[in-house]
Parts: C-alpha cells; structure tokens; sequence
C-alpha cells in the first residue's frame, strides 16, 4: 500500500481507476481492503472509479464512498465523436515513476512530443513495424516497457496484451498464445528467456513460431547462453534484440540493428540519433575497457522535469556526474564488432582491490550452472577492502556444499577472471526484487552493511530482505 501512497501522493491525483482484483496464477486476488488504504492515503481524491474484473466491483463500491463502477461514471447513451485537443511538443504526457528502492521514488514527466518520436523511432526504424503486423510485450503497468508498448498504437501494429503469469498454467503459455495469434515481434525479459532454458522445454520443438520475425529482452543484460537457447530451441533465423534503456528516457540507448548482425552475448548498437559513448572517470570517451553509459548529445525523450522539482534533483539524477552529460548509470564496454555489452548498474560495481567488476559478468558464469536459479553479488566493506560476496538460489534439491561452493568459484574464475571471484558465497531462499522484476543489489548491500533501507515498500517482495540480516556466514 505504502508502495502507492509514495507515487500517487507526490502528484495529488483526483481520480483514481481500479480494478476489484486480478488473478494469477489460476487464482483470483481480492484487493478490496488494501484499495480501500490507498484511498484512505490520498487525500485528493474525488472520485475512485471501479472497473468489474475478478467480481461484481460491489466489494470496493460498498467500501469507499467516493466510489462508482466504471459502467454508472461513462454514463448511458450512443456516445460521441472523439474530439482531438491539438497540444504543445513539450507538454506532459505521463508520468513514470522510477523503482524508489534508494529513496521516495521520483517522479519523471515525460512530453507528449518526446515519447511519440521515441516510440516511432525505435518501433518503425529500428524494429520495423508495419502496420497491422502484432507486438507483444510482456509487462506489468508499472514498467515503462507497458508505455512503450502502447506507443506502437501510433504505427497502427495490433497489440497482443496479457495479464497474469508467463508460466500459468504451464511453461508452453506465452509460445501457445504466440502461435494461435501469429506475433510478429515477441517481446520479453532475460529472465523469461533463462526461466525456459532451465526449464528444458524447447518451444520450436512443439509449436509453429513461423510469424515471429523478432524477439526483444530487456530488464537485465542477456547472457551468451540465452542467445545461443533462443537460435536453438525457439526459431533459428529469428533477429534477436538485446536493447537497454530505462524508465527515465521511456525508450532505448542501445539496441537492435537490423542492416548488422547479431553476435552472441552482445547488444547490437547504440539506438538511432543517440549519441552515445563511454567514458571513464575523468569524462574521456573509452575505446577499449569498461566504464559510464552516457550520451553527449540531447535527445527527444528527455524528461521535461521532475514533479515538484526546482530542477536540482532532475540535475542530480542524470548531469552530476559529468557537466552538462547525461550519464545513465550503467557501466558498459564496447564490442569488437561495434556493440555493447552492458555490465550492470554502475552504482552496483564492484571495486575489490580498487578494480571495477560489473555484477552482471559474474551472474553470466553462475546462472548457466543447473544448480543455480539466480544469484545477486554485492561488494562488503571488509578488512580495509570491499570484498565480493554471492549469493545463490539453489534449485530444488541442492545444497551449498564444499564441492558445490568450489565449482561455482572455478566457473567464474575461468569465465570471468580471478578478481570475479567472490570470497563468501551463501545460499539464499529469495532474492528481493522491485515491482518490475529486476533484483536490486543496492537495497542488499545496505542490509548487510546495517543501513537503514529507506523505501522496502518499493520492492515486490520486502520480505526477503529480511534473509540478509546479520548473516553468521558474512561476520568471518
């Protein structure tokens, strides 16, 4: 609940549009009571507007008095012509809230004129869509690739939506749905793609794929394996699309590149008109070795502004660190071929012994172990150093024993490097994440150190954080 109040309260909001409940995984979730805390928490309300979807809508009318089905607030009648309003470039389309796991979440005010051009570009241009042709995306509403989504509106493409689980009732849903409605870009996170390869299903084994031209992933970067699983067992000729970019631009950096090919483990290109490069600490643009994402030049999609900003804060998040340079926060390395590989968030690097080691690098060797689901690596201040320390969901039936925890350090002393190489390995049974779905190392690393977390409404399962508190394996 907190998790809303902390959004929607910053920008006062008059209406609010629910629904009485979802469902997922083959169950139906009432939300009636934790909507009616929301309602409680934003004052400015004047009218909460419910749409019937797991019930009748009578649980949250019968709760909230300010509240009307969304049938009684359209009205009766034939209806009318949409009338368009001509607006300005740069008036506000939407705002987008970023993951708030380090602080109340900010509110980012993206322009009407900003995101269509972004959206245009990157669908038309990069991705080339055709009219009529179907997109899929799996997303919530609460991640910005739902926005850029519903952008493809503006190419006139079909967009195919889903709610609930990926996997309900079975690991063949997305592919079955894929198949009977002929999508032409399936798009989709690293996770989902790691998530069937450990599952051992092989989707172009059971269905016809044949209208998929593209897949896209985002949310993480996409390891060796996972390209390698999608050309084997999911469509061989199939153009897959690495891409990064964020919440804060609604849109891409860097890409897919459909006139170069697609080397395995990289990101094709910078996106079109985005002027990006990488530069070290000192603000010199990089060539070889890793360093900060940024781009030199301005771009359509910045955001306008922060909400109830004075412009300090929108200059914090993105221009502090170089003047007058947006840098993105990710800590990324060109390819040999001209790509990307994208390293983790440069605020989560590891420094052990003064060399800077991206997260992502060790979870590429760990999480293509069949022992391992997932892992998450922070650095812990220890002995006048950071040391790296891993942690591990294991799969169903193993433990951490000597053998497993020497295997795991000789995979990535050998994929990686000796400096990859952590000194503490525990055995976790989750691993918090936010509401999006990415793992969030910060709010990890604050725990083990006894920081305070400053926003665990932030994240979709807070409780996990309780697993890393005064671990005995992490006081030696």
């Amino acid at each position: 609940m907190t998790g809303v109040t902390d959004r929607f309260g910053q920008i006062d909001p008059k209406v609010l549009i629910v629904s009485d409940g979802y469902y997922y995984n083959g169950k139906k979730i009432d939300i009636a009571d934790k909507v009616a805390e929301i309602v409680d928490g934003l004052p400015s309300l004047e009218k909460v507007i419910v749409v019937p979807y797991a019930g009748d809508g009578s649980a949250l009318t019968s709760k909230i008095e300010k509240a009307v089905l969304w049938r009684d607030a359209l009205g009766d009648g034939p209806g009318g012509e949409i009338e368009f309003t001509q607006v300005g470039f740069n008036d506000p389309l939407y705002i987008l809230f970023s993951s708030g796991t380090t602080g109340v979440p900010k509110c980012i005010v993206h322009s009407v004129g900003g995101a269509l051009i972004q959206h245009l570009k990157e669908h038309q241009l990069s991705n080339g869509l055709e009219p009529d042709e179907r997109l899929f995306y799996f997303s919530t509403c609460g991640w910005m690739m739902w926005n850029w989504l519903a952008g493809a509106l503006a190419s006139e493409s079909v967009l195919m939506l889903y709610d609930g689980s990926p996997f309900y009732p079975d690991v063949s849903a997305m592919f079955n749905y894929a198949e009977d409605e002929k999508w032409a870009i399936f798009g989709t996170s690293a996770k989902y793609i790691d998530a069937v390869k450990k599952s051992g299903y092989r989707p172009g084994d059971q269905h016809n794929l044949e209208s998929i031209r593209m897949i896209c992933s985002t949310g993480s970067p996409l390891v060796p394996e996972s390209f390698e699983f999608v050309h084997d067992t999911i469509k061989q000729d199939v153009h897959l699309v690495s891409m990064s970019g964020g919440t804060d631009i609604c849109g891409c950096f860097v890409g897919g590149d459909s006139t170069s090919p697609v080397w395995t483990g990289e990101i094709q290109a910078p996106s079109l008109g985005m002027a990006v490069e990488i530069w070290d600490d000192d603000g010199k643009p990089m060539l070889e070795g890793k360093g900060e994402l940024v781009c030199t030049v301005p771009f359509p999609s910045m955001p306008i502004k922060f909400w109830n900003d004075d412009g300090s804060k929108y200059h914090e998040a993105y221009f502090a660190r170089y003047d007058n340079v947006w840098c993105q926060g990710d800590f990324a390395e060109w390819s040999e071929h001209g790509g990307i590989f994208i390293h983790g968030r440069s605020d989560a690097t590891l420094n052990p012994g003064g060399v800077r080691i991206g997260t992502s690098e060790i979870y590429a060797q760990v999480e293509k172990m069949p022992e391992v689901t997932e892992a998450l690596a922070i650095g812990q201040t220890w002995d006048f150093d950071t040391r790296v320390v891993l942690f591990v969901i294991l799969a169903k039936g193993v433990e951490l024993d000597e053998d497993l925890t020497k295997l795991i350090k000789k995979n990535i002393r050998i994929g990686a490097s000796p400096r990859h190489v952590p000194e503490v390995i525990v055995a976790v049974s989750d691993i918090p994440r936010t509401k999006s779905g990415k793992i969030t190392e910060i709010a990890v690393r604050d725990v083990v150190h006894g920081r305070d977390i400053k926003n665990r409404e932030a994240l979709a399962n807070p409780e996990a954080l309780d697993l890393f508190v005064d671990l005995p394996e992490l006081r030696q």
